[in-house]
């Protein structure tokens, strides 16, 4: 089921997000930008305050929470979460952590790929997974590789089962006195 963990992930994530911030429209809660009506105070207070990839989490969050798409899209995606969080409840059960790249590549170079929110949001193949399970997962630096002249960091990732932190942290530390 973890091929299916980005897209769940960006499914759910967005229409919680939507939710949440909801209610920051600058009368209740957050900052406040006078517009010349109620709508445009909304508009102005969520354009300036909410940065690109907030705002475009609340469209998408929306869409995938409105009339019509909410059993097509969210009600399936939090299905398959289930599916996942099970997946993992079993696997956890012959093993003690799973470990696993924290990226598909090493860093990237500042500017690199910040145009291409898809890419970005495909970067996260690893990471979602521990997010959508509900389980604990840590990131931990594991050397460098070269590319195009510069050392560029890369890291390991761990994940345990629920409440099982203390495990990650003794991997973990074992892990940066190796891996300096």
């Amino acid at each position: 089921s973890l091929r299916y963990a980005v897209a769940c992930y960006y499914i759910l994530v967005p229409a919680e997000v939507s939710a949440d911030m909801a209610r920051f429209d600058g009368v209740r809660y957050g900052a406040h930008i006078d517009g010349a009506n109620l709508l445009e105070d909304y508009g102005m207070t969520r354009g300036v305050c909410f940065g690109k990839e907030v705002r475009r989490r609340v469209i998408l969050g929306t869409y995938v929470l409105s009339a019509g798409y909410y059993d097509a899209y969210y009600y399936k995606a939090a299905r398959v979460r289930e599916l996942i969080r099970r997946d993992f409840v079993d696997i956890f059960k012959q093993v003690d952590a799973i470990v696993m790249p924290t990226s598909p590549r090493p860093a990237y170079k500042l500017g690199e790929i910040s145009s291409n929110p898809l890419l970005l949001y495909l970067e996260d193949i690893f990471t979602v997974p521990a997010n959508i399970a509900g389980i604990p997962g840590i990131s931990v630096p594991s050397g460098t590789v070269l590319r195009d002249g510069t050392r560029l960091p890369i890291g390991l990732q761990f994940m345990a089962a629920q409440f099982e932190e203390d495990k990650l942290f003794a991997i973990g530390k074992e892990v940066e006195q190796v891996c300096p």
